[in-house]
């Protein structure tokens, strides 16, 4: 059987070569099945790591939410022939905070090799930048669009933090960014540490760590730009 490599991502538009390792060029080089998130931007992706890669003989499926689990083994086939397989998230690192875990688990029920490889992960870049408690930490994906949801899962959150001093980290649609700042802000205890990690390895990458009551004195505009936020509620 082939392997599946999980192959990751620069988090934006930048230069491949400034955070990621000449592995991921020697691996695209023998690899011509990939399962994406999105098509346009692998191949663009594939392009700009790996120039003399010859685009048509690429076979792409393509894996987001919208993807019917009958077809996960449908895209697994090629492996199963005895092909190499890449699985790309959309930006980052596949199967984290990303639809093709679903990929991997089911490479594992098949006896099917899987092969990690290096790459910038926004979680724990953000994590190592943040100068909180790197030992325990949890992702928790998107938090409830209901502001009354979204108060309490804050609140359960802050607590959680405190009572097993864990760093919480979280994620926002990037438009509604700002609005969901005020909303930590009003929500928040003035006490608790907050991190604000966005465009993390591009040029305009913004990370900072203070107070509630702080940022409150000092707002950042985040509008459109990919962030984590990341909670710590002290004594």
């Amino acid at each position: 059987m082939g392997k599946l490599y999980l192959i990751p991502t620069t988090l934006g538009e930048m230069n491949p070569e400034d955070v990621l390792p000449h592995t991921i060029k020697r691996t695209i080089d023998f690899i011509d099945h990939y399962i994406v998130e999105n098509e346009k931007t692998a191949r663009r992706f594939i392009k700009s790591v790996h120039p003399e890669k010859k685009q048509p003989e690429l076979h792409l499926f393509v894996l987001n939410k919208h993807t019917d689990v009958s077809e996960h083994h449908e895209f697994i086939k090629p492996l199963l022939e005895g092909k190499n397989m890449g699985l790309m998230s959309e930006a980052g690192c596949p199967g984290v905070a990303d639809p093709g875990a679903v990929i991997v688990k089911l490479a594992h029920d098949k006896g099917i090799q899987v092969v990690p490889l290096v790459g910038p992960s926004s979680i724990l870049l953000a994590m190592m930048a943040s100068g909180m408690n790197g030992q325990s930490f949890a992702f928790n994906g998107y938090l409830p669009i209901d502001k009354s949801e979204k108060k309490t899962a804050l609140k359960n959150l802050e607590k959680l933090s405190f009572d097993k001093n864990q760093s919480q980290l979280f994620i926002e649609t990037p438009y509604r960014n700002n609005k969901f700042l005020e909303d930590l802000l009003q929500i928040l205890q003035p006490n608790t540490l907050l991190c604000v990690a966005c465009d993390i390895t591009l040029p305009t990458e913004f990370i900072k760590t203070q107070s509630v009551n702080q940022w409150k004195k000092n707002k950042a505009d985040l509008h459109n730009r990919p962030c984590i936020f990341i909670i710590h509620k002290t004594h």
